[in-house]
C-alpha cells in the first residue's frame, strides 16, 4: 500500500513539473465573493451559507459544496477552458491539500467585498485575509514543490479577482455608515483604490497574470427588481449606471497599474454587457425567464431561505437566467465564463 501511495505522489509531481512547462496557465488562483466562492464559507462562522440542498443539485451528480448556484460557477469553466481541472477547491475545505491546489484554489467568501465594513456585516472572510491565505498557500505551495517550481507557477497562474457588488447592494445602499461619509462616486473612488492597492500587492507576492471582474447589471438582479414595485418590477437603472461608471474607474486604474508594475499583464474582465445581453434577451441564449430565479419564488431568497423545503422551487434551472435572487444558474455561468474567456482572457491561452 505504502509503495503505491509513493507512486501516485512521484507521479503527481512529474506531471506538475511538465505542467508548469509547457502550459500557459499551470493554475488557477480565484479571489472574491460568492461569484467565486467555491466553498470557503461552509468553514467559516456565518449565516451566508449554500452547503445544502437545492444548492449543487446539478453539481456533480448533486452535491451541495457551497457554491451559490445549481452547479459551477464561472471560474471552474475558466478553469476547464485553460485545460485544468473543471472545479477549482476551496481552500479551508479540509478534504483538499497542497496537492490538490497546485492547480487551482479558491480563497473567495461569499459575502466579501473591497470594503472591510462589507464583510463585518455578515461576518465573512475580508479580502485581507483572503490574501494571507495566499500567502499561507504559497509557503505550502513552495514546500511541496521546492522554491524554483513553485515560484515559476506562481507567476504563471491566472489570477481571478471578482468582487464589489456586496459592497454597493449590503453596503452602501442597505447601511447608513459608508453612505454618511461617502458620496456614490466617492465611494466608487475609494473601491477602486482598494482594488489597485491588492492589485499591488499580489503583484509584489510573485503573480504577474491577473484578470480583475468589472461590475455585473447588479439592478437587473430579481432581489432588486422585486423591490423596485414602482417600476414594474423593471431592473433599478440607478444601480445599473453605478456599475457602469465603476467599471470604468476600474479600467483606468488597469491601465495605470500596466504601466506601473513592469511584467505585468493584467485585464479587466467585462462581464456586464454579456450578462445584460442575457437578461434583456433571455430566449437568444435558450431561457424562458430573467426577471425572477428558479429557487423558491425567485423574487427574494438565497441561503438558508432558498432550501429543500421550499415547495416553488423550478423542476428546470437551465431555463432560469437566475438560480436565487442574487446569483446566475450552472448554464448562465457557462455563457459568461465562455465570454470572458475568448473577449478578455484570451491573451492568456
Amino acid at each position: 500500500m505504502m509503495l503505491k501511495v509513493m507512486a501516485w505522489l512521484f507521479l503527481v509531481q512529474i506531471l506538475l513539473q511538465i505542467l508548469s512547462v509547457h502550459a500557459k496557465v499551470p493554475a488557477i488562483i480565484v479571489f472574491g465573493d460568492s461569484t467565486v466562492d467555491s466553498g470557503n464559507n461552509n468553514h467559516v462562522s456565518t449565516i451566508l451559507k449554500g452547503n445544502f440542498d437545492p444548492y449543487g443539485r446539478d453539481f456533480n451528480g448533486g452535491q451541495p459544496t457551497g457554491r451559490f448556484s445549481n452547479g459551477r460557477l464561472p471560474t471552474d469553466f475558466i478553469s476547464e477552458a485553460f485545460g485544468l481541472k473543471p472545479a477549482i477547491p476551496a481552500y479551508l475545505d479540509p478534504s483538499y491539500h497542497i496537492m490538490d491546489f497546485a492547480t487551482g484554489v479558491c480563497f473567495a467568501s461569499a459575502g466579501t467585498g473591497y470594503d472591510n465594513a462589507t464583510s463585518n456585516f455578515l461576518s465573512v472572510i475580508p479580502l485581507w485575509k483572503e490574501l494571507e491565505y495566499y500567502k499561507e498557500y504559497q509557503k505550502k505551495l513552495r514546500d511541496y514543490l521546492g522554491n524554483e517550481k513553485a515560484n515559476a507557477i506562481l507567476s504563471e497562474s491566472l489570477h481571478l479577482i471578482s468582487l464589489g457588488t456586496n459592497d454597493f447592494l449590503e453596503n452602501y445602499y442597505l447601511l447608513p455608515g459608508r453612505r454618511s461619509q461617502f458620496s456614490v462616486e466617492d465611494y466608487q473612488s475609494f473601491l477602486v483604490g482598494i482594488a489597485g492597492n491588492f492589485i499591488t500587492e499580489l503583484f509584489q507576492l510573485g503573480a504577474r497574470k491577473i484578470a480583475v471582474g468589472g461590475l455585473p447589471p447588479m439592478g437587473c438582479l430579481p432581489l432588486e427588481r422585486t423591490t423596485n414595485i414602482f417600476s414594474r418590477r423593471d431592473c433599478v437603472e440607478r444601480y445599473n449606471n453605478v456599475a457602469r461608471d465603476f467599471n470604468k474607474k476600474l479600467q483606468e486604474v488597469v491601465v495605470k497599474l500596466k504601466k506601473e508594475l513592469p511584467g505585468i499583464r493584467l485585464v479587466l474582465a467585462n462581464l456586464y454587457d454579456i450578462l445584460l445581453e442575457i437578461i434583456q434577451s433571455p430566449n437568444s441564449f435558450g431561457f424562458e425567464e430573467a426577471a425572477v430565479a428558479c429557487c423558491a419564488t425567485g423574487m427574494l431568497e438565497m441561503g438558508y431561505m432558498c432550501n429543500r423545503f421550499n415547495p416553488f422551487t423550478c423542476a428546470d434551472a437551465d431555463k432560469y437566467v437566475f438560480w436565487d435572487a442574487f446569483h446566475p444558474t450552472e448554464k448562465t455561468n457557462h455563457i459568461v465564463a465562455d465570454h470572458v474567456v475568448k473577449h478578455s482572457l484570451a491573451e492568456f491561452l
